[in-house]
């Protein structure tokens, strides 16, 4: 930890990604990663992800804050949950994602140690 504040804004992300149907925005702070996703209507990772990973699930890890929009996040294993706005979650690796509704979801993850 710093004895600093830190600050940055999503406005001018360090680093912006578009794959199929997502927007993903990463803003580094010290030591830590914050990643604003927003995923369209109709986005799914076994769909959109899947082929660009190569693995059959999400394999990452996600400590997380739901901003608008609704999800469903399902694991491997089985057990589904809705997440919608206002709703932190934590999600382990191994699980597939999609948005549902006409809404796009805005998700925000935040992790120790920098990305790319």
């Amino acid at each position: 930890m710093t004895n600093e504040i830190l600050h940055k804004s999503f406005k001018t992300p360090d680093q912006t990604m578009t794959p199929p149907n997502t927007k993903v925005e990463i803003v580094k702070l010290g030591d830590y990663t914050f990643t604003k996703y927003t995923f369209q209507p109709g986005w799914r990772w076994s769909k959109d992800i899947k082929p660009i990973m190569k693995t059959d699930f999400d394999q990452v890890p996600h400590v997380a804050y739901q901003i608008s929009g609704r999800m469903v996040i399902k694991l491997a294993q089985g057990k589904e949950v809705e997440v919608g706005p206002d709703e932190p979650n934590i999600v382990p690796a191994g699980h597939d994602a999609w948005v549902i509704g006409n809404e796009p979801a805005v998700y925000l993850t935040v992790e120790m140690g920098t990305k790319g």
